[in-house]
């Protein structure tokens, strides 16, 4: 190892940039100082905005109730977050938003300057606006309304939007539009002058989530010399409140110059909005707001250091020559290959790096307000005691990578998410799936609550009821609904009744596999057994003879087959995307598809086969290397899969790819859905060199770190520092030579949670060709579940459920080593029926059950049904 230290040291070359502007310093839980830098100038909220990302450039604080941004498109799937970059009319400034969803929902609360007489449609009062006067950066955003010569600045606190409008000078009708109709269908409304400087009101709206309640409060640092309420876009004469479903105002200033208005929102009351307003906006200082905006970010970014990433500009000019001709990795950014944009390439890696890590803090929201009382899944009003509730919880994203990282760098706001699940649970009945305000959208698939409680509980986040958490996991994949009832029945979601039957089993079995680990950590070995059992029923849909994940139907498969096809059996994918989706066995996967070299061959086809997406038309598949599909989330941990096989090589490789073809530092910059933060997240992680593929299990998978050092500062005082030198040697250094974890060799391809929490120092040494000396005695991380195996349901095999003339049928096994008993008269099989041993012929109505048996332990029945049609037909 000394020798491979000093050929790489050797060979170090200086870092390109030099993020100095530190503006304080912080004390760690044991005092040990760390240098804030200021990481915001390197983000750019327009990543994400352009393509299919759905961010929005807006003004937010980390986790806000607030997201103020502009609403530039008012529907569509790329209207998802209210703005898309290609726009150019902005039709106002809404308090609430969503970031990276692929459902459009919020855009509450809509403010806009205008001068002239007063209107009411957005079509009449919406204005051009050039993107060359876009201004954003973390808690700020700044643009000019062309059609009124006004410009607007916005920042927030947590809880409260705060507006600056500049006026042309002369302006007599300076006004400020109030749209409570703008975007969803609303529910119901009012609004109320409280007096020349306040204004209140209340929305109720339904579209994704079916019921969401935004109260706010607005005050003026200026008066208005005259105001009107409109009802259907008409003004209601001499009135100072009026309610209904299209309720609108305007307040008229007289040539006002500057006006401040800061909005305070809440889900509670008109009254909670202004407790929140008053505590934390008591005065009209925008510059000190948005100033304490950008430190609060700025500490929250500074939870990860990290330096170089890039090469000289000898060292890149050759990469970057490949990039510009192919318009592809990150020096495809370097226009004309002008040497200033190559040495420019370490600022471009850091701002998507700092671009990423802000993303994964603009969700999940607070919702609770300054006193704690919140709106709870029951619509019923509770108080909050000693955390913070939450909502927006895009957890079928979310947990594979975005809460395992918050899980790392705030484990405070973890275990506030915690208390807000229970908090659901026990309002509501139920563990969260896809919150939103006070609404259970029941969005995607699976119960993925419980892989982040699971994944926090076992990392050291303990400070919740854990009985009450099991209690509430179990409740939630016990219940009879999503096909949960036909998952217990049958080991397996069978599709001759449910849709996304394949994505639904291999989800919930994974789930099952969180609840088996609590058990054990709870030591409760009767649970443990019932669990994990379960988190095998993956097995029940992989089909042996062609090794994909397949749906079952009347006792067989389902076919035609093809595995490009996305049809109604996999939820926004097709058999290649979830065929790799068992992170709790993927030994276990390994050995059904027929041993390492044939689960490598497998995997190096779904990275580099050329066939095409086939079927229905779904844009979250996205992001395509060969059939990986980037974009969506269910592939995120597939490259990771290398490292279990004689070619972790491949992980590295392959992992490189992504971080360099589906990510930039343009608009467009996202391969896919920004989803509440998973696709950044997936970025974070990976450019650190660790990926949790399964949560619940302390391992962390090593790939391939993307910057020089890289320093995750732990809320135990104590900070982990990843080294990578290569990363500054040349873009092409991406295979792993070495590795040192405390200055020892180390030969492991993860990390343990330990490892990283006890803090210290990981060193990778890497090099331009694969060292496969090296890597072939790395001991590989595990994926394995070797306790209570069951055994896998027969599958039947036959020409079609109906028939004319006898038909043969045949009855196999995964289990080679199975026998297979049946019957025909309907009746449940056991090892006394009649044993398997060539194919049926049937000739008449037909009920086939059967059961695969080893040592006395059977599978679950598996039933065809044979019905035979009248042969004039």
């Amino acid at each position: 190892m000394p020798a491979i230290r000093s050929i790489h040291r050797s060979v170090l070359t200086f870092a390109l940039l030099s993020i100095t502007l530190a503006a304080s310093a912080q004390k760690t839980p044991k005092a040990e100082k760390k240098k804030i830098k200021d990481y915001a100038q390197l983000v750019d909220p327009f990543i994400g905005t352009g393509g299919h990302g759905h961010t929005y450039p807006g003004a937010v604080m980390p986790f806000g109730m607030v997201q103020l941004s502009p609403d530039t498109r008012l529907e569509g799937w790329d209207g998802s977050s209210g703005y898309h970059y290609t726009d150019s009319l902005v039709y106002g400034f809404s308090h609430t938003h969503l970031s990276g969803t692929g459902v459009p929902d919020y855009c509450d609360i809509l403010f806009m300057p205008t001068t002239g007489d007063p209107q009411f449609k957005n079509t009449e009062y919406r204005s051009a606006f050039k993107k060359k006067n876009e201004q954003a950066s973390p808690g700020y955003y700044k643009t000019r309304l062309d059609k009124y010569n006004i410009d607007v600045e916005l920042t927030a606190t947590t809880r409260v939007g705060v507006h600056r409008y500049d006026y042309p000078g002369g302006t007599s009708k300076a006004n400020i539009i109030i749209d409570l109709q703008h975007r969803d269908e609303v529910l119901d409304s009012w609004i109320e002058v409280v007096n020349d400087h306040e204004v209140r009101g209340f929305r109720k709206s339904k579209s994704w989530a079916t019921d969401q309640q935004v109260y706010f409060y607005a005050k003026f640092s200026k008066p208005f010399k005259t105001y009107g309420i409109a009802g259907n876009d008409q003004v209601l004469q001499g009135q100072s409140k009026a309610a209904g479903k299209n309720i609108k105002m305007y307040l008229q200033f007289d040539n006002p110059g500057e006006v401040i208005a800061k909005v305070g929102i809440s889900a509670v009351s008109a009254d909670g909005a202004l407790k929140n307003l008053d505590a934390e906006v008591p005065d009209f200082d925008f510059k000190k707001i948005q100033k304490a905006a950008k430190a609060a970010w700025n500490a929250e970014l500074n939870k990860i250091q990290v330096e170089g990433g890039a090469p000289s500009v000898a060292q890149a000019t050759q990469a970057a020559q490949t990039d510009l001709r192919t318009n592809a990795g990150p020096y495809g950014s370097a226009p004309n290959g002008k040497k200033t944009a190559i040495l420019d390439y370490a600022k471009i890696k850091q701002t998507i790096f700092y671009t990423a890590l802000y993303h994964t803090m603009l969700a999940p929201n607070v919702y609770n307000d300054v006193d704690g009382q919140y709106r709870g899944m029951d619509q019923k009003i509770h108080t909050a005691q000693g955390f913070n509730y939450y909502t927006v919880f895009s957890l079928w994203d979310t947990f594979r990578a975005e809460n395992p990282l918050l899980t790392l760098i705030d484990r405070k706001r973890t275990l506030d998410f915690i208390k807000t699940f229970l908090a659901m649970y026990e309002q509501g009945g139920l563990l969260p799936i896809w919150p939103l305000a006070s609404t259970e959208t029941y969005c995607m698939i699976g119960n993925h609550a419980i892989p982040v409680i699971v994944d926090a509980y076992a990392k050291g986040i303990r400070d919740f009821d854990a009985a009450e958490a099991f209690t509430a996991m179990k409740a939630a994949v016990n219940r009879n609904q999503f096909g949960l009832d036909n998952y217990r029945k049958n080991g397996a979601v069978l599709a001759d009744t449910e849709h996304q039957s394949v994505s639904k089993t291999l989800e919930y079995a994974y789930d099952d596999w969180c609840i088996a680990q609590m058990a054990k950590m709870l030591n409760k070995p009767q649970d443990y057994t019932e669990y994990i059992q379960r988190a095998q029923y993956w097995k029940n849909v992989f089909n042996d003879q062609n090794g994909f994940m397949q749906a079952r139907v009347n006792g067989g498969w389902y076919t035609p087959f093809e595995p490009t096809e996305i049809n109604h059996n996999y939820t926004e994918g097709n058999a290649w995307q979830y065929s790799f989706l068992v992170p709790q066995d993927v030994e276990g996967l390994i050995t059904r598809m027929g041993g390492k070299q044939a689960f490598e061959a497998k995997l190096d086809e779904l990275f580099t086969t050329e066939s095409k997406l086939s079927g229905n038309a779904v844009p979250d598949v996205a992001g395509l290397i060969g059939q990986y599909a980037h974009g969506n989330e269910p592939s995120h941990h597939m490259a990771y899969l290398f490292n279990f096989t004689d070619s972790p090589d491949k992980t590295q490789l392959y992992i490189d790819r992504i971080l360099r073809q589906e990510y930039s530092e343009k608009p467009d910059g996202l391969a896919g859905n920004e989803d509440c933060g998973q696709m950044s997240a997936w970025y974070v992680m990976s450019s650190l060199g660790i990926y949790n593929i399964a949560p619940g299990q302390n391992q962390f998978q090593v790939g391939i770190p993307q910057f020089d050092k890289a320093v995750i500062y732990l809320e135990n005082g104590k900070k982990f520092t990843i080294i990578n030198s290569g990363a500054s040697i040349t873009r092409s250094n991406i295979y792993l030579q070495g590795m040192n974890l405390a200055k020892k060799a180390y030969n492991k391809l993860y990390l343990n949670n330990s490892d990283i929490a006890d803090g210290g120092e990981f060193e990778v040494f890497t090099g331009r060709l694969s060292n496969k000396l090296f890597l072939q005695d790395l001991e590989k991380p595990l994926s394995q579940i070797t306790d209570d195996p069951i055994v896998a349901n027969p599958y039947i095999i036959a020409p079609a459920k109906t028939f004319k003339q006898p038909v043969s049928i045949q009855i196999k096994s995964a289990d080679t080593d199975a026998k297979i008993y049946y019957t025909l008269d309907g009746t449940t099989p056991s090892a006394s029926s009649t044993l398997y041993t060539q194919p049926l012929s049937i000739s008449a109505n037909t009920t086939v059950k059967a059961i695969a048996v080893i040592n006395g332990k059977s599978s679950f029945v598996d039933e065809a049904v044979f019905v035979k049609t009248n042969s004039n037909n």
